[in-house]
């Protein structure tokens, strides 16, 4: 066992002796060590509620015999984060909690783990120090939080941005507001809808590494204890099986799980976290190939924010399992052979799944959309790609083309906004906000919304080197690479200049000359860092591009060893 390195033999009489000191006995020693990695804290309403997933877990690992051993890492709320400086530092924690997982599981050698977080950065990051670190292991979110319910209709967090908007439209109160405010988040867990977190959940159990229901099952459901319960007793397995995250994580996994987020129409910033997930099991995954898959893969549940099912409705139809069956039904390429956190094959997992609403997941014969729910745009505005969320861009905007509206951050734009000072038809172009010129490529959650809540969304697109939050909608393109704070076009980018969006057809482009672009890059400088101490300024000057994940810490050509193997 690999723990026995700090509990067997005449030389570790004084490790032992240390364990005894927090309560653990002979045979809590002698059984298997499982860690497990989780984010609870007191700031985030996704993370409120996991230290009764963390007991649920150590329960499952007891009834099967091991010995479970909690420790914590940080998490940032987007939410909270939002439009402040905060959003810097919410992609930067992405690296800090993979790096703080595979600290703790090298410094202390488990035996095996069990990752529980819930939002944004925490659950690619801890997917991320699992492959890196390689031991048995599987994970097992907190789950989504419900929606809130106001006059009628269905609410969440964005419903309170767009609300913003909609009291500067004044086609709502401020005592509307208060209202909406007071019924948006009903409750703990990651925000209702197929939102970052929920996205990335959902495509923790279509790689395989979480089991069936991890990304649906509400936050507040019992059979959320359950399924912690089962992650326990099912690692404890793995760990008998000696099944490994990387022998979960195939690039046919990830392929799976493409497919599945293009179904799905999950949230741009899958975009970066899927390929560094990927980086991390040794699986090359570029942008380009987001495009392939999108092409074959039919979008098939209209989910919030771009559509009007909630993560509860798509649980109560089946879940990712039934997205599956329904793909596999209608011959979408998914590899059925891929072995999974439950020590079976995905063809095994699927044997006995049905899907109970055609509506919230639809056959493939009768989708939403042909094509996926993402799209990746290139041209001379984006040479190294740019990212859209194509299923929630309504059709008059999949084309388009206006005049550009430029700003070198997002509190103007967004006051310019709100101010009514962004017209019908415009372009509204917010660059040095990338990795490394927010740095740390601040999500546009503010902006976007308003563009919404003033009523804009047919008529105003939005572009950026920084990214979106899973709650946009509306004809928003981000991750525009290469940025803006190392040359890339959108920095040459002038007040008025034409600008055309081509989303069928993947392109983005800035109607000016090679010529004009030339005289404009001899004319740029760069500008000075925003952040000068501290992580935010290591950030900066290590991560790589958004086109690649907005990876930090190897080389995109270096397959990572696994640490703990």
């Amino acid at each position: 066992m690999r723990s026995d390195a700090l509990r067997k033999g005449l030389e570790r009489a004084p490790h032992r002796s240390l364990l005894k000191a927090m309560g653990y006995t002979d045979e809590e020693i002698r059984r298997p060590l499982v860690g497990i990695a989780h984010a609870h804290n007191e700031i985030i309403p996704g993370h409120v509620h996991l230290d009764k997933i963390v007991e649920a877990v150590k329960t499952g690992v007891r009834m099967a015999g091991g010995t479970p051993i909690a420790f914590a890492t940080i998490g940032v709320c987007d939410g909270l984060a939002m439009n402040h400086t905060g959003m810097k530092y919410s992609l930067a924690s992405r690296e800090i909690i993979a790096d703080s997982v595979e600290i703790m599981a090298m410094a202390h050698p488990f035996d095996a783990l069990v990752m529980v977080p819930n939002c944004d950065k925490v659950t690619p990051g801890m997917l991320m120090a699992m492959l890196r670190v390689n031991i048995p292991a599987l994970m097992v979110s907190g789950g989504p939080m419900l929606t809130g319910r106001f006059r009628g209709q269905d609410v969440h967090l964005v419903s309170v941005f767009e609300g913003v908007g909609k009291v500067r439209a004044d086609t709502m109160s401020m005592e509307e507001l208060h209202e909406l405010e007071e019924k948006a988040c009903p409750g703990c867990g990651s925000c209702a809808g197929m939102f970052t977190a929920n996205s990335m959940n959902c495509l923790a159990e279509a790689i395989g590494l979480a089991l069936p229901g991890n990304g649906t099952i509400p936050a507040v459901a019992a059979a959320r204890i359950r399924l912690a319960k089962q992650a326990g007793m099912s690692v404890m397995e793995l760990l008998k099986e000696n099944i490994r995250p990387r022998d979960i994580a195939s690039a046919e996994a990830f392929e799976n799980a493409m497919a599945v987020d293009m179904a799905l129409g999950c949230s741009t910033n899958t975009v970066l976290h899927v390929p560094a997930i990927a980086h991390e099991a040794g699986v090359e995954l570029p942008l380009s190939h987001f495009n392939e898959v999108s092409g074959r893969t039919p979008h098939l549940c209209s989910l919030i924010p771009g559509g009007p099912h909630s993560l509860q409705q798509l649980d109560e139809a089946g879940g990712v399992p039934a997205v599956l069956h329904e793909m596999v039904k209608g011959g979408v390429e998914i590899n059925l052979e891929v072995i999974t956190a439950t020590g079976k094959t995905l063809r095994e997992n699927l044997a006995r799944v049905k899907t109970y609403d055609a509506d919230v997941i639809r056959p493939v014969s009768n989708p939403y959309h042909q094509v996926g729910g993402i799209g990746v745009l290139y041209g001379n505005l984006a040479p190294d790609g740019a990212v859209v969320k194509q299923s929630a861009v309504a059709d008059e905007m999949l084309t388009h083309r206006g005049p550009a509206r430029v700003f070198d951050g997002e509190d103007e734009a967004h006051s310019a906004i709100l101010d009514g000072k962004i017209n019908p038809g415009d372009v509204v172009v917010i660059r040095y906000c990338g990795p490394r010129g927010g740095p740390g490529m601040p999500e546009m959650l503010s902006p976007t919304a308003a563009i919404i809540g003033m009523g804009l969304g047919k008529s105003v697109a939005l572009i950026t080197d920084g990214r979106f939050s899973g709650g946009t909608q509306g004809a928003c393109i981000g991750h525009v690479s290469p940025e803006a704070a190392e040359g890339g076009p959108i920095a040459l980018v002038q007040e008025g200049d034409e600008i055309r969006v081509d989303i069928p057809n993947h392109r983005l482009e800035l109607a000016v000359s090679e010529e004009e672009l030339e005289r404009r890059r001899a004319d740029w400088r760069p500008r000075a860092p925003k952040i000068t101490t501290g992580y935010g300024a290591r950030y900066a000057t290590m991560v790589s591009s958004g086109s690649t994940g907005a990876i930090v810490g190897c080389r995109s050509d270096q397959r990572p060893p696994a640490t703990g193997a």
